[in-house]
């Protein structure tokens, strides 16, 4: 089981980024993928989730500003991130969850298997 999570990097506020994260060694069509953030002397935050049937779930912090999606086909998860702040500079995550259900929760103990992050740096 791999993650890989890609596409951070510099952004003004404001601006938008969209994170991947390509996923392989197990079925996505039957796993839950969730988003995760930690800032610097910062607990880990959970972001989004999105189950095997695509169900999503957003933490309130970015709830209307970020966006999960996937193609299957390209065992490929996205984080769209649009209207960025200062205070989303962050390392962000992926993580797995290999059990099937048909609903996802951004609790990271159900998440066995975890992607190294990617920079996400907000400023002008």
């Amino acid at each position: 089981v791999q993650l890989q999570a890609s596409g951070g990097g510099l952004v003004q506020p404001g601006g938008s980024l969209r994170l991947p994260c390509v996923a392989s060694g197990f079925n996505l069509e039957r796993s839950s993928i969730a988003w995760f953030r930690q800032a610097p002397g910062k607990e880990r935050e959970g972001l989004s989730c999105i189950g095997s049937r695509g169900d999503t779930t957003y933490g309130g912090s970015v709830k209307g500003r970020f966006t999960i999606s996937k193609d299957d086909a390209k065992n490929t998860i996205y984080l769209q991130m649009d209207g960025v702040e200062p205070e989303d500079t962050a390392v962000y995550y992926c993580a797995a969850d290999l059990s099937y259900t048909l609903s996802c929760a951004i609790d990271p103990w159900n998440y066995a298997y975890w992607g190294r992050g990617t920079l996400v740096t907000v400023s002008s």
